[in-house]
């Protein structure tokens, strides 16, 4: 399983930590632990003194440094302490120190910040209300229904489900369904 965790680094050397790590990633032959390392920036247009436009680059948090992991069940030990006696690196953010394991990054804020990042494109609804849609994945599979709600922020369709006789509110995500 793949989770995303957040490393403390001295302030003003995150991308520094970052090489590091990639380096190290490789050296001790950790690439199916650490699988990316990310310093969140953005590009921003100023001004200076002069009136010249310039572009600048902002780290989005300063002094983090994200780092996409595979963990099944537990975060593998010697990756845990890899990261951890990297140079510049002070802890995990979510760890009381001590040995003990981080807390991932929640998947949803995760997505947030990928998509900020132009790196997670959220898919676009194909359809709209009142269309007829086929679920091609979960508990509804094959099943046909009329789109009643659309949600393009959370990525979902609303429909009404017949259960016992009653209709039922159901949310699927776009990928669980398509257009006929």
């Amino acid at each position: 399983m793949k989770r995303w965790y957040i490393v403390n680094t001295y302030s003003g050397y995150e991308n520094s930590v970052k090489t590091d790590l990639e380096r190290r990633r490789e050296s001790m032959n950790m690439q199916d632990y650490v699988l990316q390392v990310l310093v969140p920036e953005e590009t921003v247009e100023v001004t200076d003194k002069k009136g010249k436009k310039k572009q600048k680059v902002n780290k989005l948090f300063p002094g983090y440094v994200f780092v996409e992991m595979n963990v099944e069940g537990e975060m593998d030990d010697h990756a845990w302490f890899m990261i951890r006696n990297t140079p510049k690196v002070t802890g995990f953010l979510g760890s009381s120190g001590g040995g003990t394991k981080p807390v991932p990054v929640p998947t949803d804020e995760m997505d947030r910040i990928l998509s900020k990042l132009g790196m997670v494109v959220k898919p676009k609804a194909e359809f709209s209300v009142g269309d007829k849609i086929v679920v091609t994945s979960g508990p509804f599979k094959d099943y046909t229904f009329d789109v009643a709600e659309i949600d393009e922020a959370k990525s979902i369709v609303v429909v009404f489900a017949d259960l016992l006789g009653s209709a039922v509110r159901t949310e699927l995500s776009f990928d669980e369904v398509k257009k006929i």
